[in-house]
């Protein structure tokens, strides 16, 4: 196994729908050093048992910080560093230079982030290319491959 250290990114879920996913994304959280913060409110409590089935034994050192609105992540977060995910964009992520500490916002399963941010936040919007017979990929698979792609730009790019 080789050691990563403590990233730091910042994964942002706006009320999550699907408690297997934020579980899984739990787990990819603790593996990376990341820290998981939700956007209140989730369609699912957080003691639920797929939940806890999908973050393993690992849950428990989730650093995880839950938030009643958008504007609360912006305490922790500043806006520039910021990328808002969504399918409702032409700008590749491969395309993006991250920095450690960066901060990566999904939106709920079934509708995605609400058009409000989209709008507000144009310029700060990335998207995974995919194939046009689907419409979006699944949302722990979506954080799995943009949160690689921070951490190898940042800990493994020369």
């Amino acid at each position: 196994m080789i050691p990563l250290v403590e990233t730091r990114f910042n994964i942002v879920l706006y009320e999550p729908e699907i408690p297997a996913n934020t579980g899984n994304i739990g787990r990819l959280c603790v593996g990376t050093g990341s820290k998981l913060h939700i956007i209140q409110p989730c369609k699912f409590l957080i003691t639920d048992k797929t939940l806890k089935r999908a973050g393993l034994d690992y849950w428990e050192h989730l650093d995880l910080t839950m938030h009643k609105t958008w504007e609360e992540i912006l305490e922790f977060c500043p806006l520039e560093r910021v990328f808002f995910c969504t399918t409702k964009s032409k700008r590749n992520y491969l395309n993006e230079h991250y920095q450690y500490g960066d901060t990566f916002v999904f939106g709920p399963e079934s509708r995605g982030l609400p058009q409000n941010l989209l709008d507000k936040y144009p310029e700060r919007l990335i998207t995974i290319p995919m194939h046009p017979l689907i419409r979006s990929i699944n949302l722990a698979n979506s954080v799995a491959i943009i949160l690689y792609e921070a951490i190898r730009q940042v800990y493994y790019s020369s």
